[in-house]
């Protein structure tokens, strides 16, 4: 399943590494795309789409649907 997220504050690679790691955190198998121009995070996973959130948050960003 593939699920988007803005995340207005992702603004530089270390941003990016971050991301990816909550989200590898919780869907260990999950292939995460970013955008960072776009401030946009595409994750492929079976994950709960809100549990992928929530990790994403929990780093301190802000994070919204796509």
């Amino acid at each position: 399943m593939k699920t988007e997220f803005i995340v207005s504050d992702m603004t530089c690679n270390h941003c990016v590494q971050t991301i990816t790691q909550a989200v590898k955190g919780v869907a260990p198998d999950a292939v995460v795309l970013t955008d960072l121009a776009a401030h946009r995070v595409t994750v492929e996973s079976t994950a709960d789409a809100a549990a992928l959130r929530a990790a994403i948050a929990e780093e301190g960003y802000d994070v919204q649907p796509a």
